[in-house]
C-alpha cells in the first residue's frame, strides 16, 4: 500500500537530501537489526575525496522518483564503505584490533537488580564495534556500531563501580549507545583507549551545510550558480518547520561539564536543536529581550554552539516570507547581539560576511541592510566577552545605538559617557582625563568597581559592557544592596602628590581618596588625630559650625573599627575535651537551657549596641568641639589641612593590600631544595629569625618602593626599592611571590592580579621617567606652606610619632 503524500514528504524531509545530483535516503531495512544505523551513518562515512565542485549540493526536503532506486544507491554505497563480514568471527581475524567478552546493558540500567546485563563476544575493527553471540566460528553477528570521527567514548566511572561492582565503557554512536561492563579496570581502560584510537583515526565528518558553505564560497562570483544553489537547497533558506539535526557536526553523546552549576544542559546536538526552536519563538514574541539573552547565555556556556547559532540565523534571514517584518527583524536583532558578543570561526565568518553583502545588495536602504552594516562593523571589533549583554545593552543594540554609562568622580559631579559594546575601561579613563583637565598630571588614573563590600580597579582592557552586566546580575541577586555597585574615577598610582595645585580638580580627588583611606583604617594614627580629621571633613562640607547644618553619619566621618575596638571582646569558652560533656552541652542547648542561652546572647548584644551608641555619641561630641575651633577656615584650607595631616604618614601615596606573609626562603641554596621557612620580619632587616607561623600584614605598593606594615603601625617592618626586586609573579590564584635580592617572599592574598598589575604599572612609569625629556615650565606654583591649625586642635606631638595604636581608648 503506497504511503500518503504527506507522510512520504515527512520521511523525505527527515532522511533525504541531494548531494552531487544524487538522492540519498532511507533504504529498506535488512534482516540485521543494526542495518538501519549503518545506512544512517553512510553519509558521515563518505570519503573526503568526494569533494569536487558542486553546483547543487543539497536539497531538503526532496522528492525521489523511485524509492527502490534510492535504496539501491545507499546499499551500493554501504558495500563500498563497510566491509561485509562473514557468518561469524574467527580467532585469527586480521581486522580485529581488540576482542573479548564484555557485558552489555540491554534494557533499563545497571542499577536495576532484576535486569542483569548479558555477556557477548565483542570485536573492535578499524571501522566498527561488533558483538556476537559467542566466539565460536559461525556465531551470528548481533549488532554493529559504525565508528566515525563524531563518536565518543567515556572513561570508566569510579562511582558506578562502587554502586554496581562493574567498570563501565560507554560508546556513543549516531542513534545508539553501547554501555559495556567488565569487572576489571585494566580491561575497561584497554577497550576505551582502543576505541578512542579508532575514532581519532577517522577523517573529520562534514555535514551538508558545511559542504554548501564551501560551495557558496567557491561560486560567490557566479550569480547564476548561486541562485541555483539557493533555489534547489532549502536547508540554506528560511524554514517554518522544526530542525531535526544540527547544521554543523557535533560529537554524539558529548556532555558539556564546564557549564555553570545552576544551568543544566544535555548533549550539544540536542541543545542545537532546542536553540533553533527558541529562534523560531522570536518571530511571535512581544518582548524578545529575555529570550535573546537566554540564547546568548547558552552560547557563552557552550562555546561550540556559537557557529551553529550563526548558521541558523543566516538560514532564517535568507529569503524569509516577509522580509523586513517583525519576525525577520527579531532575527536580525539577535544576529546583531551575537556579533557584539561572539566571533565565529573563519569559515563561518566568511559565510556570514557574504550573507551580509548579499542582503545589502538585494535590499538597499532597508532596515535589514542597516543591521547588516552595523553587524559588519561590530565583527571587526569583537574579541570575546566575559558576560552576555545586559538587558539594557540588548535594548540599545536592537536600536543600533550606544549606551550611556555613568561614572562617579569623588569630589566632582558624575560624568555620563557614551559607550558601545567594545569600549574598554582604558578608553573611558582617557576620555575622562581629557574632559576633566588632568592631561598634565603626572599621576595615574583608572576606573574602579565600587560596592558596599569592596573596591577594585577595572582592568584597562576590560569591556565596560561586561562590568555593567555584572552590576545587573548583582542587583538581581541582592535587591537590598545599598548603595548599589557603581563605577568610580579615581587615582590609580601616585607619582607626585606634593605639587598638586590646591585649587584643581585633582586635589579634590586626592582629598576624597585620602578620606576613604582614613575610613577604611589604612591610615594608622591616634584617635585624637582621627577626630581632628573628622572635624576638618565637616568644615569642608558645611563650612562653619551651625546647629542647622546637615550632619553626616558618624561612619562617614570616623573609622567604625575604632569604636568597635573599645567594646569588650566576647567571652571565650574553651571547648570541652570530654565527649560526655560535649554531649550534655548539646542536649541542654536543644532544651530549656538553649532558650536561656539565646536570651543571654540577645541581652549581651543589646548591651553592646547600647555601649556602641554611647561611644559614638561621645566621639561625635568631641568632633563637634574640634569643629567649632575651625571657625573662619574656608573649604580649600580645610581640604589642604586634611591632606597635610594624612601626608605626614610615611606610607601616604601607597596602595595597601591585606596579605598573609606565608613563607620566606633565602635565594641562596634554592637549587638544593631548601624548604620554606616561617619568619618574623624586623624593620629593614635582611636576616629574619624563624618564627611560628604566617603573619597578617599590609603590603604597600608605592611609586618608589614596596613596604611591609604591621596593621595599625605607622613605621614599615621592611621596605624594598624597585632596584632590589629581582622578580615577582603569581605562584597560583591566591599566592603572590616577591623575590628580593637574597629572599623569596610568599604572600597569601585574594588580590594577586591587582598587586601584579600595579607593580607593572609603577615599573613602566619608572622606566618612562628615566628617559630624557625636555624641561617644561611649571604649570602651577609650588605648594605653599602647610596650613596651620588653630591652637588646641591637634596634639602637640607629630601625629605619626609615638602615638597610641589605632583603637586605643583613653579616659
Amino acid at each position: 500500500m503506497p504511503f500518503p503524500g504527506g507522510l512520504w514528504w515527512l520521511l523525505c524531509c527527515r532522511r533525504g537530501f541531494t548531494l552531487l545530483r544524487r538522492d540519498y535516503g532511507e533504504a529498506e531495512r535488512e534482516a540485521d537489526g543494526e542495518a538501519e544505523e549503518e545506512e544512517e551513518a553512510s553519509f558521515e562515512l563518505r570519503a573526503q575525496g568526494d569533494q569536487g565542485s558542486l553546483e547543487v549540493s543539497l536539497s531538503q526536503p526532496t522528492r525521489s522518483s523511485s524509492g527502490s532506486e534510492r535504496s539501491l544507491l545507499v546499499a551500493e554505497e554501504m558495500r563500498s564503505l563497510i566491509v561485509e563480514k562473514g557468518p561469524g568471527p574467527v580467532e585469527d581475524d586480521p581486522d580485529a584490533l581488540v576482542k573479548g567478552w564484555l557485558q552489555r546493558e540491554m534494557r533499563g540500567c545497571m542499577k536495576t537488580p532484576w535486569i542483569r546485563p548479558r555477556k557477548y563476544w565483542f570485536v573492535l575493527t578499524p571501522d566498527s564495534l561488533d558483538y556476537y553471540s559467542s566466539n565460536e566460528k559461525g556465531a551470528r553477528r548481533l549488532g554493529s556500531l559504525v565508528l566515525t570521527s563524531l563518536c565518543s567514548v567515556l572513561w570508566p566511572d569510579k562511582q558506578l563501580y562502587k554502586e554496581t561492582g562493574y567498570w563501565s565503557v560507554t560508546v556513543f554512536g549516531r542513534k545508539h549507545c553501547y554501555r559495556l561492563y567488565t569487572e576489571h579496570l585494566n580491561e575497561a581502560v584497554r577497550w576505551v583507549c582502543a576505541v578512542q584510537k579508532v575514532i581519532d583515526s577517522k577523517a573529520p565528518v562534514q555535514t551538508p551545510t558545511q559542504l554548501l558553505i564551501r560551495d557558496v564560497e567557491e561560486h560567490r562570483d557566479s550569480p547564476e550558480v548561486l541562485k541555483q544553489i539557493y533555489c534547489c537547497n532549502p536547508i540554506l533558506r528560511y524554514t517554518s518547520g522544526p530542525l531535526y539535526a544540527p547544521l554543523l557536526p557535533f560529537p554524539y553523546g558529548s556532555l558539556d561539564q564546564s557549564a555553570p552549576g545552576p544551568r543544566s544542559y544535555t548533549t550539544l546536538r540536542d541543545e542545537a536543536v532546542k536553540l533553533f526552536n527558541s529562534l523560531q519563538q522570536l518571530e511571535s514574541e512581544r518582548d524578545p529581550v529575555p529570550l535573546m539573552q537566554g540564547v546568548l547565555q547558552t552560547c557563552l556556556d557552550l562555546p561550540p554552539l556559537v557557529d551553529e547559532i550563526y548558521c541558523q540565523l543566516v538560514k532564517q534571514t535568507t529569503e524569509p516570507p516577509a522580509p523586513g517584518g517583525q519576525g525577520d527583524l527579531h532575527y536580525w536583532q539577535l544576529l546583531t547581539c551575537m556579533s557584539c558578543t561572539f566571533l565565529p570561526s573563519p569559515p563561518v565568518l566568511r559565510f556570514l560576511r557574504f550573507h551580509l553583502d548579499r542582503t545589502e545588495n538585494r535590499f538597499p536602504a532597508s532596515e535589514m541592510a542597516k543591521y547588516a552594516c552595523f553587524i559588519r562593523e561590530a565583527l571587526g571589533k569583537t574579541k570575546g566577552r566575559e558576560c552576555v549583554p545586559s538587558l539594557e545593552e540588548i535594548l540599545v543594540l536592537m536600536q543600533r545605538q550606544e549606551m550611556i554609562c555613568t561614572v562617579h568622580c569623588p569630589g566632582a559631579p558624575a560624568c555620563s559617557v557614551a559607550i558601545s559594546s567594545h569600549t574598554t575601561a582604558e578608553e573611558v579613563a582617557q576620555e575622562l582625563v581629557s574632559r576633566l583637565g588632568l592631561s598634565q598630571s603626572p599621576n595615574l588614573f583608572a576606573l574602579y568597581e565600587q560596592s558596599r563590600r569592596r573596591e577594585q580597579p577595572v582592568g584597562s582592557a576590560t569591556l565596560l559592557a561586561d562590568v555593567l552586566t555584572r552590576f545587573e546580575n548583582l542587583a538581581g541577586e541582592d535587591r537590598e544592596q545599598d548603595p548599589p555597585c557603581r563605577l568610580c574615577f579615581k587615582h590609580y598610582g601616585f607619582l607626585d602628590t606634593d605639587n598638586v595645585p590646591r585649587d584643581s580638580l585633582e586635589f579634590a580627588l586626592l582629598f576624597e581618596q585620602a578620606h576613604e583611606m582614613v575610613l577604611r583604617g589604612y591610615v594608622p594614627t591616634s584617635e585624637e588625630t582621627l577626630q581632628t580629621l573628622a572635624a576638618l571633613r565637616l568644615q569642608s562640607l558645611n563650612s562653619d559650625f551651625s546647629t542647622h547644618a546637615p550632619f553626616p553619619r558618624l561612619e562617614e566621618l570616623f573609622p567604625p573599627h575604632v569604636l568597635h575596638a573599645r567594646l569588650p571582646p566576647p567571652p571565650h569558652r574553651p571547648p570541652s575535651k570530654c565527649r560526655g560533656a560535649r554531649l550534655r552541652a548539646g542536649l541542654l542547648a536543644g532544651g530549656l537551657w538553649g532558650q536561656a542561652l539565646a536570651k543571654q546572647r540577645a541581652e549581651r548584644d543589646q548591651r553592646l549596641r547600647g555601649r556602641l551608641r554611647e561611644e559614638g555619641a561621645s566621639t561625635m561630641a568631641a568632633i563637634v568641639e574640634k569643629w567649632k575651633l575651625l571657625q573662619g577656615m574656608g573649604r580649600p584650607e580645610a581640604m589642604a589641612a586634611y591632606v597635610a595631616l594624612v601626608r605626614e604618614w610615611p606610607g601616604f601615596g601607597s596602595t595597601l593590600f591585606d596579605v598573609d606573609l606565608h613563607a620566606v626562603r633565602p635565594r641562596l641554596g634554592v637549587g638544593q631544595g631548601q624548604p620554606w621557612q616561617w619568619v618574623t620580619l624586623t624593620p629593614l632587616s635582611s636576616q629574619s629569625p624563624v618564627g611560628s607561623g604566617p603573619q597578617r600584614l599590609w603590603l604597600g605598593i608605592g611609586a618608589k618602593a614596596v613596604s611591609l606594615y604591621k596593621p595599625g603601625e605607622p613605621e614599615p617592618l621592611d621596605s624594598f626599592c624597585y632596584g632590589r626586586i629581582s622578580s615577582f609573579g603569581a605562584s597560583d590564584s591566591s599566592t603572590f611571590r616577591l623575590s628580593v635580592e637574597d629572599r623569596d617572599l610568599l604572600f597569601e592574598t585574594s588580590q594577586v592580579d591587582e598587586i601584579a598589575q600595579l607593580l607593572n604599572t609603577y615599573l613602566a612609569s619608572a622606566g618612562a621617567q628615566r628617559l630624557p625629556r625636555a624641561q617644561e615650565p611649571p604649570t602651577s606654583p609650588p605648594t605653599s606652606e602647610p596650613t596651620v591649625l588653630p591652637q588646641g586642635l591637634c596634639p602637640g606631638a607629630g601625629p605619626w610619632q609615638h602615638q597610641p595604636p589605632v583603637g586605643s581608648s583613653h579616659s
